[in-house]
């Protein structure tokens, strides 16, 4: 019986996205080469460039319908705090903080990320972390809302959080963000096999 090579088998392994959403953050000091020898181990990452709030709000949605993307974090500055922050819910607020984003949508939208975990990995890790339901008219706010109230009802939706960072050491911030994404992978099962034709 012939092997089948391995190039051939289909990846199964759960797509998740990573975005910092402000263009001066770069989580990844270390370069493109780094990062494209990481992955969350049993997760695809599915790296998203920072651009203009509701255009990368357009992106961000329409990739997390693609049924092999099973997990969304989002990435930006925990503003005067010195803490690594993990949002536990975004605000149903407009951009400008003087309007509700969505007329019809509920009031506060709750992150399916698994927030606690998240926060105890870092601080296992030695890094200060906390869970924060505190919100601000920011673009993470922003783009969280959107995010979750994109997400399909039941058991099988997506998890999607964001990650505020501190300012501080790059490589801190490299290792949080890894960390995040990891806690999160933990949380997600294989894709299912294709149907033979």
């Amino acid at each position: 019986m012939l092997d089948t090579p391995a190039d051939a088998q289909p990846d199964l392994r759960p797509g998740l996205m990573l975005c910092a959403y402000e263009p001066e953050l770069d989580w990844d000091v270390e370069g493109p080469e780094a990062s494209r020898d990481w992955m969350p181990p049993g997760a695809r990452l599915i790296p998203v460039e920072a651009e203009a709030p509701e255009s990368l709000a357009r992106t961000l949605v329409e990739r997390l319908r693609d049924p092999a993307c099973r997990a969304a974090l989002l990435v930006g500055r925990a503003t005067g705090a010195g803490d690594f922050l993990i949002q536990t819910r975004a605000e149903n607020r407009a951009l400008n903080g003087k309007a509700r984003l969505v007329p019809t949508g509920p009031g506060v939208a709750r992150a399916t990320a698994p927030a606690l975990e998240m926060a105890q990995t870092l601080s296992e890790a030695g890094l200060t972390a906390r869970l924060s339901s505190e919100t601000v008219t920011d673009p993470g706010n922003y783009l969280l809302y959107r995010l979750l109230c994109s997400l399909p009802d039941g058991p099988e939706a997506p998890l999607v959080g964001l990650l505020r960072v501190p300012e501080g050491d790059g490589s801190m911030i490299r290792r949080a963000v890894r960390l995040a994404a990891e806690a999160m992978a933990r949380h997600l099962s294989p894709l299912p096999r294709p149907r033979a034709a």
